[in-house]
């Protein structure tokens, strides 16, 4: 490698350490490591915003920009809160009942919205509704975000990671559907279980609090009836857009944009309120983060491991799988999974071209999407979600500390990864 190549290489580590350890922001790391790769001349201005293989991938930064303003403008009618009210009446304020509903909610709902805005959503009610149950919020806030990266996992646009791989892979939202969702029903059926006994010390009926419980009243939460039917209107018809891609053929990207244009164009809704629920700096570390991944294309680096990799695995698909899916699951525990897919994806790419580049090698883009989906919940900087979750807690006087919630999560990580195991193999291989 050039001395370029190594001192990009060098960047990359270092952000990517910052970015792992939190010693600074996450955005000043990725805007700080694609600020040094462009001084160096790594890359430039038209590798890095204008080439489609090592510049910034407009796509995804697009899709989730038009999911946010489309969930921004759901949150104003507060259907978040009478979804948990209804829950806990249905639950009758027993506290497993009402996990398992929060859980599938929680879930379902990051199937069809990215993970990080449904628990932003779900875990100031699931605050609300523990102090009424005088319940630990804790265990209810950790099983709502490791349901959120399982749940995320079952489409494109469930789980920031998928968005990424979708987008260098050209897979679509059918596909997802088609190859990730039948497992991860599965995974859900198996983590409810677990719920069971994993949280079971937290599970104390209170039959007073219980019956103040079944005494509110969830269509008080909603707050604009009209702007909700409207929200879910347009909600709907993107999902039907994003699985008609086949025969419509408008990319996930200009779906959620258009999705978001109308419902701020048809709506009473402000665009500086339909705007302000957008996470900015979310957007800005995507931007970095491709910045930097380019300059490793764009020097040979990436390219040079994906044939290292190649000739590691002599061309076993089989072995190559299994290795991408555990070193996956691996990684993504130790560091954010979005960085972790993001430098990964042209790797896989390559490594796909090299086991054939036909359809029996996109297994490897499944099991890299359930390795990095499904590791991210081992640990509390795994996933993005769970880092939201861990913020919203300490800000509501509930802290949950790095090891509280890693050692929930490592188990659950470890079992729903091995069950994929079983399931890329007897399915693709």
């Amino acid at each position: 490698m050039t001395v370029t190549a190594w001192i990009a290489v060098a960047v990359f580590l270092a952000a990517y350490a910052l970015i792992a350890t939190e010693k600074v922001h996450r955005v000043a790391a990725a805007l700080g490591g694609a600020g040094i790769m462009l001084l160096i001349h790594a890359t430039d201005a038209g590798a890095a915003f204008f080439n489609e293989h090592s510049g910034i991938d407009w796509n995804v930064i697009f899709l989730l920009l038009g999911m946010m303003v489309i969930v921004g403008v759901l949150k104003q009618t507060g259907v978040f809160e009478y979804l948990a009210i209804w829950a806990a009446k249905r639950a009758k304020g027993h506290p497993y009942r009402l996990m398992v509903l929060l859980v599938v909610i929680t879930a379902s709902a990051s199937a069809l919205l990215d993970n990080v805005t449904t628990v932003l959503l779900i875990a100031p009610v699931t605050f609300l509704v523990c102090e009424r149950l005088a319940l630990p919020a804790a265990p209810f806030l950790i099983a709502e975000a490791l349901a959120s990266n399982i749940g995320g996992a079952a489409t494109l646009v469930g789980d920031p990671p998928n968005i990424i791989i979708a987008s260098r892979a050209g897979l679509s939202f059918n596909d997802f559907l088609i190859h990730m969702a039948p497992m991860v029903i599965i995974l859900m059926v198996v983590f409810i279980g677990m719920c069971r006994w994993l949280f079971r010390k937290s599970f104390r009926y209170d039959p007073e609090r219980a019956a103040e419980v079944m005494a509110l009243n969830e269509r008080e939460a909603i707050a604009d009836r009209r702007l909700l039917w409207q929200s879910l209107a347009v909600l709907a018809l993107v999902m039907a857009a994003f699985v008609l891609h086949p025969v419509l053929h408008y990319e996930p990207s200009v779906v959620a944009l258009l999705g978001a244009g109308v419902l701020v164009a048809a709506t009473k809704v402000t665009t500086q309120d339909a705007l302000r629920e957008v996470e900015w700096p979310t957007l800005v570390f995507f931007g970095g983060l491709f910045v930097m991944v380019g300059a490793l294309v764009e020097t040979g680096v990436i390219g040079q491991i994906s044939q290292a990799a190649a000739n590691a695995t002599q061309g076993q698909l089989g072995l190559t799988t299994m290795l991408l899916l555990g070193a996956s699951g691996v990684l993504s525990a130790i560091v954010d999974n979005i960085p972790y897919v993001a430098t990964m994806s042209p790797i896989v790419a390559d490594l796909v071209q090299a086991n054939g580049g036909n359809d029996a090698a996109q297994v490897l883009w499944w099991a890299l999407a359930f390795g990095a989906d499904l590791g991210g919940n081992a640990t509390a900087v795994g996933a993005a979600a769970n880092v939201v979750v861990l913020g919203i807690a300490a800000r509501n006087g509930t802290p949950i500390s790095f090891w509280q919630f890693t050692k929930y999560g490592l188990v659950v990580a470890a079992v729903t990864i091995a069950l994929c195991v079983p399931y890329l193999w007897l399915r693709y291989l």
